[in-house]
């Protein structure tokens, strides 16, 4: 035999048997992911005892028990040196709830009742914020996009006044595609986008006018978001930089307003989505007095390290956030928002995901890191604290995979990639999907902008690649016009309310899939020399080419 020949036996010879380590060692991290032990996590996490996992509170620390105790079990150690936590500071910002909205102008004053017509707060850590006779202005989507040729505040100052916005972007109303994405929500559809712009704007006040479509989720999940204690980050200068008070109005209120003023809500709304749109004047003016209890206390992310063998300096993030609303005791019946499907199956999958990784017999080159996140209800802080805050460098960060709801409507013939084609990471999915004779299919819902709403974003935004996955939408018993209608229901009489309990006729086979997936996608990352990035034109890829440069 010559030697080439020899060699090139020796080389098959000892790919058969890395490929027959690496199959054994995947098989023994899926394994250990079942159906009964995450079903008996969402159940413990989502139990009236942990009184709605909200930051700060006696549940918060029940739940971060668990947690640490549970990532302890499995032998993975502190990724901090705060014992498996890092601190998030945060002010909690509790609205007294008497309040009511005044318009003024044409002779009329116009009252909202607080809760069934309007919502306001205000981002200044300050004990009083208010509106008083603030000039209203209708400022269409309340957008400033260069790269759209998009503008509603050019020729209007509207420093010191009140701007009345518009929910999602005009790609969505119009369904033009060539306008913005269509009917993909962008950023600039986002309400946390609407807020800083009226701050970069100089507005004292800023209103978004509430709608169910183009929001993505009913008026209750405004209230039951906005309404209470609401969590700011500590920062420097108190938030002095938002605009005085922030807020929301349903529809109807905004037709009632509009109406006071001599215009057509319909009309005007028609109007902003033109290119040619200019912010409108009023004539009214509106008062509102937010008087606000203050307290400072602190969270904690928690984090949990599998340390890798010959890259450990290099990490794999899996994310979830632990938090939900917690109770209001202000509700009749149930008072408690036990969260079950967000988020605690994400949290219950990510330690099921521990678990798997934990198991194998010879840990990955990479470091993996099992971050638990806090106050993602509260405008994705924990996350965003982290991402400010790394603990481990970020240009050593391979990617983020987030979990954020599980499937609990069983076996899937597809699985969702929210924000499809933003990375390279989406062809890991595909390739992990195709062992379970699944297929890849993009966000079926992109008009509702998921892809800024939960805790890989703020990853996202400094650059590090961050995978979205979430629940197919084709039931391998039902078909898709089933599993739709279970989302749609979910939706509208569970999202953010007590109502999302722990139901025991659902069926995690579905998550298990995802989650055996998903180890997968992460198992190959954690073992590879490359880092993937962000698809050229994404607006995160610049962020991420300076990262890795600086890393060189």
């Amino acid at each position: 035999m010559s030697l080439h020949k020899r060699y090139a036996v020796a080389l098959s010879l000892a790919l058969g048997v890395g490929c027959r380590v690496e199959n054994a060692e995947v098989q023994r991290g899926l394994s250990a992911i079942n159906a009964a032990n995450l079903a008996h996590k969402i159940q413990v996490l989502a139990a009236d005892s942990m009184e709605g996992r909200a930051p700060s509170s006696a549940g918060e620390e029940k739940t971060i028990k668990y947690l640490v105790e549970e990532f302890r079990r499995l032998g993975l150690r502190s990724g901090s040196g705060e014992d498996y936590v890092q601190q998030v500071p945060l002010v909690s910002i509790a609205a007294d709830r008497n309040m009511t909205l005044a318009v003024q102008g044409r002779g009329k004053t116009t009252t909202l009742a607080y809760g069934d017509q309007f919502v306001a707060f205000t981002s200044r850590i300050v004990e009083r914020a208010t509106l008083q006779n603030s000039e209203l202005v209708f400022a269409g989507y309340g957008i400033v996009a260069p790269e759209y040729g998009w503008n509603d505040f050019v020729g209007t100052d509207v420093k010191g006044k009140t701007i009345v916005v518009l929910v999602n972007d005009p790609g969505f109303a119009t369904g033009d595609t060539t306008l913005f994405k269509g009917r993909t929500m962008t950023y600039y559809g986002r309400w946390t986008y609407k807020y800083e712009e009226a701050a970069r704007q100089g507005a004292a006040g800023v209103l978004i006018v509430h709608e169910t479509a183009p929001a993505g989720y009913p008026w209750e999940v405004v209230t039951g978001s906005w309404s209470g204690a609401r969590f700011q980050l500590e920062s420097a200068d108190n938030n002095m930089s938002r605009a005085a008070v922030e807020g929301w109005i349903t529809v109807d209120a905004a037709r009632e307003i509009f109406r006071e003023a001599a215009q057509d809500y319909d009309s005007l709304k028609a109007r902003a989505a033109q290119r040619a749109f200019k912010a409108v004047p009023l004539g009214l003016r509106a008062s509102v007095s937010v008087r606000n209890t203050l307290r400072r206390s602190v969270s904690r992310n928690v984090l949990a390290l599998l340390p890798g063998t010959t890259r450990s300096n290099e990490y794999v993030i899996y994310m979830a956030h632990w938090d939900h609303l917690g109770r209001d005791t202000a509700l009749q019946g149930d008072q408690i928002y036990n969260g079950a499907l967000d988020n605690a199956s994400g949290s219950a999958g990510l330690l099921e995901l521990a678990r798997a990784y934990a198991a194998l017999d010879r840990n990955p080159a990479r470091s993996v890191l099992f971050l638990a996140v806090t106050a993602e209800e509260q405008g994705l802080l924990g996350s965003q604290y982290y991402a400010t805050h790394p603990v481990f460098p970020l240009n050593r960060t391979v990617a983020a995979i987030n979990l954020d709801g599980m499937n609990v409507w069983g076996s899937m013939r597809d699985i969702t990639v929210v924000g499809y084609g933003n990375s390279e990471l989406d062809d890991y999915v595909v390739e992990a999907a195709k062992t379970q004779n699944r297929v890849v299919r993009p966000d079926p819902e992109p008009e509702k902008g998921f892809y800024f709403r939960s805790d890989h974003f703020p990853l996202a935004k400094v650059g590090v690649p961050a995978l979205d996955p979430d629940a197919g939408t084709n039931s391998v018993r039902h078909g898709e016009a089933w599993a739709r209608q279970q989302r749609d229901q979910y939706t509208a009489q569970r999202y953010h309310k007590p109502s999302d309990d722990y139901d025991p006729t659902w069926d995690v086979s579905g998550a298990v899939e995802d989650l055996r997936l998903l180890f997968r996608v992460g198992y190959r990352l954690a073992n590879e020399a490359t880092f993937p990035n962000w698809r050229p034109g994404t607006e995160f890829k610049a962020a991420r080419d300076a990262m890795m440069a600086g890393a060189r």
